[in-house]
């Protein structure tokens, strides 16, 4: 790990903290490459049923450290430590949570795309400022923000560059909630838990469906048929179904529920 970002593994949350308070958490290449290998890490570790996301200090994430812009080797290129973490998240197969306070700007903004829940808190300000500093966006944000939020409105976000506020992400559907600052990291911690506590395999699959490139209905039929039948012969199934006659919540910890269905 590198020393700005820290991580810490309970009740199957995967804890990732991008902690550079100093510098309003701008990441390195080397925070990338963090970042990446506990995603990398977590997607083969089944004691991680969830990821949590946050940012230590008054800021969620500034960006990209900008002297990375003007040193060192392309900052996107196909083998660089921030194309290798647009991967991991992207692509990762659980669910991901993020607790998000203060200023995302550009990266800090682009990665919640990626992201299944988000949480906001209240004065938190989202910004893509790429046009403003002659760049264009990354991690597949003018694809994804305009199917987001509509065309006019991702427009208005990448060609101006200004903020918006945390009612205003919500409401263009880049947030699920937004809450107090000081319950910021509860919500979000509650809300990763509860995913943590779900059918392990069930969660990872209804994810994979939920980022399907499948577009046609009837294709889509059959691929969540597929996943269907396969998981009525579940430990999962079973153990839910026998949960819920008698009347009580099911406990998908142990050995039966440590590896991918």
């Amino acid at each position: 790990m590198d020393a700005h970002v820290t991580s810490a593994l309970e009740g199957g949350v995967l804890e990732l903290r991008i902690d550079r308070p100093e510098k309003k958490n701008a990441l390195t290449r080397p925070m990338y490459a963090a970042l990446a290998n506990a995603l990398v890490a977590a997607a083969d570790n089944p004691a991680v049923r969830c990821v949590l996301l946050c940012g230590s200090g008054d800021g969620f994430c500034a960006g990209n450290d900008l002297a990375d812009f003007v040193s060192g080797a392309p900052p996107l290129g196909e083998d660089s430590p921030s194309r290798r973490f647009l991967r991991a998240i992207s692509t990762h197969p659980k669910p991901i949570v993020a607790a998000v306070q203060g200023a995302a700007v550009g990266i800090g903004t682009t990665m919640l795309l990626h992201c299944d829940l988000v949480v906001l808190a209240e004065g938190t300000r989202l910004s893509l400022p790429f046009v403003k500093l002659g760049l264009v966006p990354e991690a597949a944000s003018s694809l994804l923000l305009p199917r987001l939020a509509g065309h006019q409105r991702a427009a208005e976000m990448m060609l101006l560059g200004e903020p918006i506020d945390a009612a205003t992400a919500r409401e263009i559907g880049l947030a699920n909630r937004v809450v107090p600052e000081a319950a910021l990291m509860e919500t979000a911690r509650e809300l990763a838990g509860k995913l943590a506590a779900q059918a392990p395999t069930a969660l990872r699959l209804t994810k994979a469906l939920l980022k399907s490139a499948t577009t046609g209905v009837a294709e889509r039929m059959d691929e969540e048929g597929q996943h269907f039948t396969a998981q009525l012969q579940s430990a999962e199934f079973k153990k839910a179904v026998a949960a819920f006659f008698e009347k009580r919540r099911p406990d998908f910890s142990g050995p039966d529920f440590s590896k991918p269905g």
